[in-house]
C-alpha cells in the first residue's frame, strides 16, 4: 500500500527521603565549554502520524489482527509528524537485520555528514579545526564506525581523536555533551564535535505485536544532529566567529545510574536485530528518584528549580514528560519545547535534546545570565544532567 508522502527537506525502586536543603551558594564556576553551534538534519521522507498508523500495523501485526490498541497508541503519542530514513513502502522489503543495518549505514553517513558540515559552518569553522569527534548511535552498528568513515569523507585531520559510543540510547545527546565538556576541561584550546545519528524506524520489528514494539512504532522518528563545542582557552566566545556562536556555556554535569533497573529500557538483540525493551515503570522511576537527584545537583551550585529559566528535556513521551513536570513541580509550560519537538519529529532518541537546544538557540534565545538545564534518561536505567548558562 502506498502512503501519501509529504515532501520536506528541511522504567521499580522505592522512594527515598529528600536530602536536607543545602545552603545556597551563588559562586559560578569558570565555564570550560562554550556550545558554539548546533545543527539538526532530518530525512526527506516526512509523514503525518495518521498516514503512518496503518502501514506500521501492516508491518507489525498479523493479518486480520485487531488494530484498536495500535490506533490508540498512535493517537495518544503526542506526535503529529515524523521523518523516516526510507519511504514507508520500502520497510516491508527489509528482510533481515543485515539489510536494515545496511540502510542505517547509508542513510546515517549522509545525514551525519550534512549535520557535521552544517554545525561547522554555523560556528565559522572547518574540518581541520576539529580535535575530537564523539559519535553516538544505538540504531545500527559498524566497524569501522560512522565517525571513522565520516573523517575521510569530510577531510577531518588524520590525528583527530575519535570516540564512537553505543548503548546510551536516548541519554546519549546529554551524556555526549557532558563527556565533551570533561574532555575540554583538560584540553581548553581544543574544538570538539558531538554527532548523534538515530534511525529508529529501521529497528522496527516485523510481525512483532508486543506492546513495546507498537509503542516504538508510534513514538520514534529519525534524524541526526551535530554540536560544536570550544574550550575556555579560546576566550569567552569559544573563538568562533560564526553567527550561531553566542553560548550557552556548560557549567557542570552529573550522571546517575539507578541500580536494578537494567530491564526498564534497551534492546534484546537477536537474529532480527534490535527488539525494543520499554517498561511501563519508567515514569515511576522518574517520580520517585529523578527530582531528588536533580535538586541535590542544583543545590551544590546554590540553585533551585526556580532559578532555571530554560529546560531542555528529552521528550521520552507524554507520560515521561508529565512525570518530570510533576516531580520537579514545574509550571505546565516549562517543557513545552520538548512537547513541540515530540509533535513535530517524534522521539529521535539521542538526537532530540540537541534538536530542542537548536530550536531554543535560534527562535527563543534566553537572556544573558539565564540558567538552563539539559537533561535526558536512557538505558541503564540512567539520567544525565547538564547545567547551562547563557
Amino acid at each position: 500500500m502506498r502512503v501519501p508522502l509529504i515532501a520536506d527537506r528541511s522504567s521499580s525502586l522505592s522512594p527515598s527521603p529528600s536530602p536536607p536543603t543545602a545552603p545556597r551558594r551563588r559562586a559560578v564556576p569558570a565555564a570550560a565549554t562554550t556550545i558554539a553551534a548546533v545543527h539538526t538534519v532530518l530525512p526527506p521522507h516526512r509523514y503525518s502520524q495518521e498516514d503512518l498508523t496503518e502501514p506500521i500495523g501492516d508491518l507489525c501485526l498479523p493479518p486480520g489482527a485487531d488494530r484498536a490498541v495500535l490506533r490508540r497508541l498512535h493517537a495518544s503519542a503526542g506526535v503529529r509528524t515524523r521523518h523516516l530514513a526510507l519511504p514507508i513502502e520500502r520497510y516491508a522489503g527489509l528482510g533481515d537485520f543485515g539489510q536494515s543495518n545496511d540502510a542505517w549505514m547509508a542513510a546515517g553517513l549522509e545525514l551525519g555528514e550534512e549535520a557535521l558540515t552544517g554545525a561547522l559552518n554555523k560556528a565559522g569553522l572547518g574540518p581541520a579545526d576539529v580535535d575530537l569527534l564523539v559519535c553516538a548511535s544505538i540504531t545500527g552498528v559498524a566497524a569501522p564506525s560512522l565517525d571513522a568513515r565520516l573523517a575521510g569523507r569530510m577531510g577531518l585531520r588524520s590525528d583527530i581523536k575519535r570516540l564512537p559510543v553505543f548503548g546510551l540510547g536516548c541519554v546519549a545527546g546529554a551524556a555526549g555533551l557532558a563527556r565533551v565538556h570533561d574532555y575540554l576541561r583538560g584540553h581548553p584550546h581544543d574544538t570538539a564535535l558531538l554527532l548523534t545519528v538515530e534511525l529508529c524506524s529501521l529497528t522496527l520489528q516485523r510481525r512483532d505485536d508486543s506492546r513495546a514494539n507498537l509503542v516504538a512504532g508510534a513514538l520514534f522518528g529519525d534524524g541526526a544532529a551535530a554540536l560544536v563545542a570550544r574550550g575556555s582557552g579560546d576566550g569567552g566566545d569559544g573563538g568562533c566567529a560564526g553567527p550561531d556562536s553566542a553560548g550557552p556555556s556548560v557549567v557542570a554535569t552529573r550522571s546517575r545510574l539507578y541500580p536494578d533497573t537494567e530491564r526498564l529500557l534497551g534492546w534484546d538483540i537477536g537474529a532480527g536485530g534490535f527488539r525494543v525493551v520499554i517498561d511501563a515503570g519508567v515514569p515511576g522511576i522518574v517520580r520517585d528518584h529523578f527530582g531528588r537527584h536533580l535538586r541535590a545537583f542544583l543545590a551544590e551550585h546554590g540553585l533551585t528549580t526556580d532559578d532555571i529559566g530554560t529546560w531542555v528535556c528529552h521528550p521520552g513521551g507524554p507520560r515521561v514528560l508529565s512525570a518530570v513536570t510533576d516531580t520537579l513541580g514545574l509550571p505546565d509550560d516549562a517543557l513545552d519545547s520538548a512537547r513541540r519537538s515530540l509533535a513535530a519529529v517524534g522521539n529521535m532518541s539521542s538526537v532530540s535534546v540537541l534538536h530542542i537546544l537548536q530550536s531554543i538557540r535560534e527562535s527563543r534565545r534566553p537572556e544573558p545570565g539565564t540558567w538552563g538545564m539539559l537533561m535526558a534518561m536512557g538505558p541503564g536505567f540512567c539520567s544525565e544532567l547538564v547545567l547551562l548558562r547563557w
